[in-house]
């Protein structure tokens, strides 16, 4: 089956074909259409190009229109104003099109895959080990997570990697208390084997506070771990092994937050800081054997021109220290030597905190001196805002602590499951499955109001917001997902069916001409990191439901073939409304 052409591309199709046939020089430009509330469309390409040509931009509307056939697709098209044009489509052309959607078989409701694929590495949730993860770890693993499932709807190859934290002078101190204190890692004994993340978690968090309490009272101790250090970093067997198991056991623990969070972050993903270790000598020495970098008091450095301290001297990346550590600049270098070279990466994403744009910046251009980035392999930071409390200010609890990612979680999940406690007031759910849905609207919740967002912007974390039936949240799209499926339940043996010649009201044409939009907005949402454009568009289609539920009777209407086709418009409203949710990490349950 060919793929589905969206009724906005054909109409564009229409226009450009006429605006060739009014003005051959015309031929190739964008006739500039768009949705209008004056009319289904409203072009307004005719007003640039009547300037280029020296004519008059209503007359030139006017040619345009004699070349518009009318019929089958376009109902109607009239010149407005300086020189716009409305054109009007048919309900049949809507109902047509929505039921090629419908039909196609790989249930892609229309949304074409890319012709030439690149591959994308995207560097999201990047936790430290031996660390708790906190509400700031929320939005790399909820941003990135969404822009991987369109990336990869859309067809690209996507190479997922979580540059976890795993490196580094404190784990000295970790590694030395823990050879001398053998057993505090050590599981309870339990007939499950299943170890949780809350207590790897809890022994993590224990044997921390403890090495700190003694590397800060013991200088022999101090010493020694100092010494522990170099042996890491030396490759030494005993001392790699014991690190190994803070990063073991840190899995365990990022796995259960991540699995609470819905998401599916794999093994063979994570590839921390350590994983570039045998590379980073090679990444200093050619940077300066290039020039890149320079010598600057015993350190390895890149300057740049517009990059300059209070002082008015310049701000180096300091890729190799002067006692010959590496800083997180040579790692991530590293990274994109490999990621360039090995993985054949056309695009780099990292979805990293905006605080530390600066830093990126240095790192993306040295990588372009040093000619690993360039015209076909591109580096680009999505850089995200802050999550602020109900005060505006950073998220804090009360005792000013940051708040643990994983109570944050449990909340949102205990509010959602008392709205979906309250909404059953026929007792149709059990409490098994009261929890499940709790659970998935509790997280799709913290995801949406995130996603909703557009990335560099802060957000307001407000749970009672958030988990409402009320306004733009995922509350409001799951519930109205599931109202459709009651209805479909109700609907019995009568079942969805498109009919092309019947009339349509006016809640309908709206709703059909933003479904129609869909393969678009997945497609501008992928090009651009834009997760907030889907959601946005999943909020309109949602609330274009309402409407219609509330003008137009479904199981009531007036004829067999209405009920049939307003069943229809419900089922491929909520086939897209699922899809859309999952491309933003969300799941729709059928029942709410």
């Amino acid at each position: 089956m060919a793929p589905v052409t969206s009724l906005t591309a054909t109409v564009h199709q229409h226009l450009a074909a006429a605006l060739t046939s009014a003005l051959p020089e015309a031929d190739g430009v964008d006739p500039l259409l768009r949705r209008s509330d004056r009319a289904d469309y409203q072009a307004n390409g005719i007003l640039a190009l009547a300037k280029k040509a020296k004519a008059n931009p209503r007359d030139l509307a006017a040619q345009v229109v004699t070349h518009v056939t009318t019929g089958d697709v376009i109902k109607d098209i009239e010149v407005s104003g300086p020189g716009f044009l409305n054109i009007t489509v048919t309900d049949r052309a809507i109902t047509t099109n929505l039921a090629a959607r419908a039909e196609d078989p790989d249930a892609r409701l229309g949304v074409p895959t890319t012709a030439a694929p690149g591959t994308t590495v995207i560097d999201y949730a990047q936790p430290n080990v031996a660390k708790e993860m906190h509400v700031g770890h929320l939005r790399s693993a909820v941003i990135g997570d969404a822009v991987v499932q369109l990336l990869e709807f859309t067809g690209e190859n996507v190479v997922r990697r979580h540059h976890i934290g795993d490196w580094g002078t404190q784990f000295g101190m970790l590694i030395q208390y823990l050879d001398e204190h053998p057993h505090e890692l050590d599981h309870k004994d339990t007939e499950d084997t299943q170890v949780s993340g809350e207590e790897a978690m809890s022994n993590l968090d224990r044997l921390y506070k403890a090495a700190r309490r003694l590397f800060d009272s013991d200088e022999e101790f101090k010493t020694r771990a100092r010494r522990r250090v170099v042996d890491l970093q030396a490759g030494d067997p005993h001392t790699l092994a014991m690190w190994q198991k803070f990063v073991d056991e840190s899995k365990i623990y990022f796995f259960s937050v991540f699995e609470k969070l819905d998401m599916d972050v794999r093994d063979p993903d994570i590839v921390g800081e350590s994983g570039y270790n045998d590379m980073l000598a090679e990444t200093c020495r050619l940077l300066e054997e290039s020039g890149v970098a320079v010598r600057s008091e015993g350190a390895l450095c890149v300057f740049f021109d517009d990059i300059k301290g209070p002082d008015g001297n310049p701000v180096p990346l300091i890729v190799q220290k002067s006692d010959g550590g590496y800083g997180y600049a040579a790692t991530d270098l590293s990274a994109i030597r490999d990621r360039v070279f090995n993985l054949k990466a056309n695009s780099l994403i990292y979805v990293v905190d905006a605080r530390q744009s600066l830093h990126f910046k240095m790192v993306f251009e040295t990588a372009r001196r040093a000619g690993w980035l360039n015209e076909d392999v591109k580096a680009y930071q999505l850089a995200f805002g802050t999550v602020l409390g109900k005060d505006g200010k950073p998220f804090k609890t009360r005792e000013g602590e940051t708040v643990r990612l994983v109570d944050l979680l449990d909340e949102a999940i205990e509010r959602a499951t008392a709205v979906v406690r309250e909404k059953d007031t026929q007792h149709q759910l059990t409490d098994a499955e009261i929890a499940d849905r709790g659970a998935q609207v509790g997280i799709g919740a913290v995801k949406y109001a995130d996603l909703s967002t557009s990335a560099n912007r802060d957000y307001k974390f407000d749970l009672d917001q958030m988990v409402s039936l009320n306004g733009d949240t995922s509350v409001y799209l799951q519930y109205a997902y599931a109202r459709i499926q009651s209805i479909l339940r109700k609907a019995g043996e009568v079942r969805p069916a498109a009919h092309p010649d019947l009339g349509l009201h006016g809640a309908e044409r709206a709703l059909g001409l933003h479904i129609d939009a869909f393969a678009e907005t997945v497609a501008e949402a992928a090009s651009e990191y834009a997760p907030h454009k889907m959601a946005a568009y999943l909020y309109q289609l949602a609330s274009l439901y309402t409407t219609f539920y509330d003008k137009c009777p479904v199981l009531k209407a007036e004829t067999p073939a209405q009920v049939e086709n307003r069943l229809f418009l419900c089922d491929i409203t909520a086939r897209t409304l699922h899809q859309g949710m999952a491309l933003l990490g969300i799941r729709t349950p059928e029942r709410l």
